[in-house]
């Protein structure tokens, strides 16, 4: 027992049976300098009152999240601190603990190299105020984090779902693969369709093993616990607006932490690299390279191969060099 409960539980011993502080000090364990020690440390009320807002406004956030939002407003503070604080408000986040399973070996999952490469799909269903059910299409991209789409209605079709990938090819560009589970909407006609003529790879997971696809139920994790347990919806148009404003908000604001807690959309401003985005039109050609930045491109008309001097020789990495200089490096 730390001594600040102590402490308290000798002022309790004093009151109720009126103990001298000498006794009631000895029956509890401490000493009457340590009953009588005033802590000197900063209250810090102002970082406590902007700790309290944060909790406040992003309910499901824990502390390591509001640390990163504290450190973005400017306040100097390590993740101990906050902890502390965050434990003395009483801010603590009600988890459900999960049942035990057996171990199982699990599949591990090909990982993207580069934005837009691959990405996975699923649906979420939740209910409007009166008791009706809805379906919300959720697509991330596995390298970026990126939500990609987050499209709610009453009915999802394979045709619909077809209709949102246009949308995101037309803004994006084609991925490489797709990721899913083997759901009729997926799996359907229009959806393999739309994937052969677009040069798209479905990837379909194993029946009952949504861990193959691991990226998409995280995402719905965090969806169902931040946006639909947190929100109430009265119609298919305020669920789009609501389901709209949360991902631009974890696009945008939400630190995620395997990007080393920064948001998406600056994962994504930082790659050096153009995304991993290759044109229809090329990716039906099968003499361009899928993993060459050149792949389906012309070269420039200004880009003319140079003439090369006689009696040369070709060596490794297309460097040309004459035989007499050769003859002096050996």
């Amino acid at each position: 027992m730390k001594p600040a409960a102590r402490r308290r539980l000798v002022s309790e011993i004093r009151q109720r049976h009126e103990l001298s502080e000498k006794r009631a000090c000895g029956l509890i364990g401490i000493t009457r300098w340590i009953n009588r020690y005033q802590s000197r440390r900063d209250p810090q009320d102002e970082l406590r009152m902007r700790l309290r807002e944060l909790a406040a406004s992003r309910v499901r956030y824990g502390y390591r999240r509001l640390t990163v939002l504290l450190r973005r407003e400017g306040w100097k503070v390590n993740t101990k601190r906050v902890y502390r604080l965050y434990r003395e408000e009483g801010l603590q986040v009600r988890t459900t603990k999960r049942a035990k399973r057996t171990a199982r070996s699990r599949v591990s999952l090909a990982g993207a190299v580069g934005a837009n490469q691959r990405w996975s799909m699923d649906f979420v269903s939740d209910r409007f105020a009166d008791g009706r059910w809805f379906r919300i299409l959720t697509v991330v991209d596995q390298y970026t984090r990126e939500c990609l789409c987050a499209y709610a209605d009453r009915s999802q079709t394979g045709d619909k779902v077809v209709e949102q990938m246009k949308r995101l090819v037309a803004r994006r560009g084609a991925p490489e693969s797709i990721t899913s589970d083997n759901g009729s909407e997926f799996a359907g006609q229009a959806m393999d369709a739309w994937a052969h003529q677009a040069g798209v790879r479905l990837d379909f997971i194993r029946p009952g093993r949504p861990v193959e696809n691991g990226y998409i139920e995280s995402f719905n994790g965090r969806l169902r616990d931040e946006c639909l347990n947190a929100e109430v919806f009265f119609s298919l148009t305020d669920a789009r607006e609501k389901l709209e404003r949360w991902k631009r908000d974890y696009n945008q604001r939400r630190p995620h932490s395997a990007l080393a807690d920064r948001t998406p959309e600056e994962f994504a401003g930082m790659l050096g690299h153009r995304p991993f985005a290759l044109p229809i039109v090329d990716k039906a050609d099968p003499a361009a390279c899928q993993g060459s930045a050149a792949a389906g491109q012309k070269p420039p008309a200004l880009d003319t191969p140079s003439d090369l001097p006689k009696r040369t020789e070709i060596r490794a990495k297309g460097l040309c060099e004459e035989p007499g200089l050769l003859e002096r490096i050996n």
